[in-house]
């Protein structure tokens, strides 16, 4: 029987946590008010006055630093947390972070962690050097890991206390299905939610899901794209 920590917590993602597809995300931590953006990609919404106050890139490769996305949800004051290769982005408040760094944003606490491939052939995709990362977000005393492209990495096996891990699943150029319930089993987040597979796996994709609820441990969420 799920407790009610757990459904608690997936109405909190339903409710916060607006997949766009692919490894993007939309969320307003405080009740509606400010407005965050991870790697906004292929974006199929005329999101109005709702433009970002932060985006959080992981990589740049341009199915996650799409500038052309990002000129949809920017304003002159809005944040960028970027990486090692996007600092030619021609916006005032742009900032690179590598793994390690942390910020505050009034409450919110994020610290990036390392993200990168260690099998032979994925390397050249996101190699260790280019310090690309992922994000942990605390956000009222509950923490949110959004992996980035990421393998099972040394660094994510000593990660603990999160409530809620954002795995890609998609194989390829990061973790697979298994690879990714690995992961989960080992760090135990209280959900699991796949991202960045349904592009690459096409109709494969519930079978995917599947195969990864059978795998992971712990609870796994399949979140609907924002429409």
């Amino acid at each position: 029987m799920v407790s009610r920590e757990i459904e608690s917590l997936k109405e909190t993602l339903r409710k916060t946590f607006n997949w766009m597809g692919h490894a993007t995300f939309f969320f307003q931590p405080d009740t509606g008010e400010r407005i965050f953006f991870i790697d906004p990609f292929n974006l199929k919404h005329d999101f109005g006055n709702k433009k970002a106050d932060f985006v959080f890139i992981t990589h740049a490769h341009n199915d996650h630093w799409s500038t052309k996305d990002l000129q949809k949800v920017v304003k002159d004051d809005t944040k960028i947390f970027a990486v090692q290769g996007c600092e030619d982005f021609s916006h005032e408040n742009l900032e690179i972070l590598k793994p390690g760094d942390y910020k505050n944003l009034e409450g919110i606490k994020i610290r990036a962690v390392p993200a990168y491939n260690i099998h032979p052939e994925r390397l050249v995709y996101h190699p260790r050097e280019n310090n690309w990362i992922g994000y942990i977000f605390t956000i009222n005393n509950q923490t949110f890991y959004h992996a980035g492209d990421t393998d099972f990495t040394d660094e994510m096996k000593q990660l603990t206390d999160l409530d809620v891990a954002f795995l890609p699943i998609g194989g390829t150029f990061t973790m697979d299905v298994m690879e990714a319930a690995e992961a989960s089993n080992h760090i135990r987040p209280k959900i699991t939610v796949p991202i960045h597979y349904r592009a690459l796996l096409k109709e494969q994709y519930h079978a995917a899901e599947e195969k990864l609820k059978k795998a992971v441990k712990g609870e796994v969420l399949i979140l609907n794209e924002y429409s």
